[in-house]
């Protein structure tokens, strides 16, 4: 006979996330103030809250964003990520890999369909990209004497990259791999440096933390963002928001990072025009370098 766990919990014991929504339906009544509100504005159109932020939520219920975890937690989900995966679940959406792509299509027709999407998203940044914050955001970077740049998971990649091509035009940039560093890196920032933060949702607990402790030491602070209303929005001093219309409970937001690796690539090129001496002359030393690595 197999040995039992006795801290294993029992699996009926086990949250069902299955039917989240008739959960919510038959708890309602007996919810508080503060609950009730975000039942309400859940059960009022669910598809919709797969594509919201957490702010966006509890801006819709008229409650706070910590009134939304909490109430994500009684459900038995860790937070609001889970409300959205459940309910995309349940509405059977988890099976979506991109709206337009078919199980028949094959890989040249998905392919299509993939730049198309990307085409789309592109096109988007015009209409949700302010360019008076965009101009300030080169603007403070060109001041800048240190840039900090953070993200992690899926934006941890363009991070490092817009901190590598910030160094082959002379300026100080770096961009650590581990968010406890990061947050370090952040806390040791002055008023002179930058803290620009990479992040698809504006939800990620480290980052935020990160450009929270930038604040803390009178740093800059800037995000590259999908969404207007996050909690990273809501603490940085200017947000560049480029959404595209993947903005749902996808942890792989594919478009959204072209359309932010647009955005860096845009600020890249603007910076290197305003220092056209430093940045020729970094860009001939960083040439010679990469030329001994080349057959």
């Amino acid at each position: 006979m197999a040995a039992v766990d006795p801290a294993a919990p029992a699996e009926s014991h086990r949250p069902d996330h299955r039917q989240v929504l008739a959960r919510i339906r038959a708890e309602q009544p007996r919810y508080q103030r503060g609950d009730r509100r975000v039942a309400d504005a859940v059960l009022a159109n669910p598809a919709a809250v797969i594509h919201l932020t957490i702010s966006d939520l509890a801006a819709e219920a008229g409650t706070a964003s910590s009134t939304v975890v909490r109430f994500c937690q009684r459900l038995g989900l860790r937070g609001f990520h889970d409300l959205k995966l459940a309910i995309a679940r349940e509405l059977g959406a988890d099976t979506v890999v991109e709206p337009r792509i078919g199980s028949a299509d094959g890989p040249m027709e998905v392919l299509a369909k993939i730049i198309a999407s990307d085409a789309e998203a592109l096109r988007d940044v015009t209409s949700t990209l302010d360019g008076v914050r965009l101009e300030t955001a080169v603007t403070r970077l060109h001041e800048a004497s240190r840039v900090l740049v953070v993200g992690v998971g899926t934006s941890a990649p363009l991070a490092q990259d817009f901190a590598y091509r910030l160094m082959t035009i002379g300026m100080h940039a770096d961009a650590y791999p581990d968010a406890h560093v990061q947050h370090v890196a952040a806390r040791l920032l002055g008023p002179s440096d930058v803290c620009l933060a990479v992040s698809h949702t504006g939800s990620t607990r480290e980052t935020v933390a990160a450009v929270e402790a930038a604040r803390h030491v009178r740093a800059t602070t800037i995000a590259v963002t999908s969404f207007a209303r996050s909690p990273l929005t809501a603490v940085v001093d200017t947000a560049l928001v480029a959404g595209s219309r993947e903005t749902s409970f996808r942890i792989e937001a594919m478009a959204s990072r072209i359309a932010h690796l647009s955005v860096l690539d845009a600020m890249f090129v603007s910076l290197a025009l305003r220092r056209p001496a430093a940045a020729s002359a970094a860009l001939e030393l960083t040439g010679g370098v990469l030329a001994e690595h080349r057959f």
